[in-house]
């Protein structure tokens, strides 16, 4: 048998089936995440999902391994190996995750990392047609989920931070209600409360109730500039 004979192929079509499968899968449970705002979206449990299944499908498929061992016939089971390749790509993808205040990035280039590990593996092994093609699905996953996730509904999030005026004792009820008018609300357990100078800081994060209703950071910051009572404040889109 050798690495691009019937039988090979069939089982690396096999493979992509499985591989392909997952993604999709992966979309699903990745568009949930997206549409609340999260920073983990569809790329990012794409990738994942079908990396994890190339990995496992190959270890049904051991007699295709190396090409049958067509030309240099071995008793070599590299699943060992694979092992120890995959936890070490996993504190590399951590690495390049960064979070800062209510944003955290870098995601999906992790999952992007350890996808393409896994199609290291699949060559390694012998499966070529498999690895080729879970590249081509890697890119095409990359390049324009991202603007699949942007047609489809979703609620987006903004971290938002107001400092008020010295002594002044803000209502929590007053911020829902203003949030409520912008078409927002205001993420379950983000609100964080401190005090510098005397100046209560408030620091949360608001998730739009639908896209089309929610105002943009312009008319929100609109409305801050109006109020007296805050003396400032930042606003900026997250992925929490």
């Amino acid at each position: 048998m050798s690495f691009w004979s019937a039988a090979e192929i069939s089982a690396n079509l096999i493979i992509f089936l499985n591989i392909f499968g997952a993604m999709l899968l992966g979309f699903v449970v990745g568009y949930e995440r997206s549409y609340h705002g999260r920073a983990a979206g569809m790329r990012t449990y794409g990738l994942v999902c079908m990396a994890s299944a190339a990995l496992v499908v190959i270890a049904g498929y051991p007699d295709f391994w190396f090409g049958g061992r067509a030309l240099a016939p071995m008793n070599l089971d590299p699943s060992r190996t694979i092992q120890g390749i995959v936890t070490g790509i996993g504190f590399l993808g951590a690495g390049v995750i960064m979070k800062e205040g209510f944003t955290i990035s870098g995601l999906t280039t992790a999952a992007s990392v350890w996808a393409s590990s896994a199609i290291g593996i699949l060559v390694g092994v012998g499966f070529y047609a498999a690895a080729i093609l879970l590249a081509l699905l890697s890119a095409a996953c990359m390049i324009w989920v991202h603007k699949l996730e942007a047609w489809l509904p979703a609620r987006a999030a903004i971290a938002i931070t107001l400092r008020f005026q010295p002594g002044l004792q803000p209502d929590e009820t007053d911020l829902l209600r203003m949030a409520e008018r912008h078409g927002y609300e205001l993420a379950e357990g983000t609100l964080a409360i401190a005090m510098q100078a005397g100046c209560a800081e408030w620091r949360f994060v608001a998730v739009a109730l639908n896209r089309r209703s929610a105002s943009p950071l312009a008319v929100l910051s609109h409305d801050f500039q109006q109020k007296q009572y805050i003396t400032s404040f930042q606003l900026s889109h997250a992925r929490n």
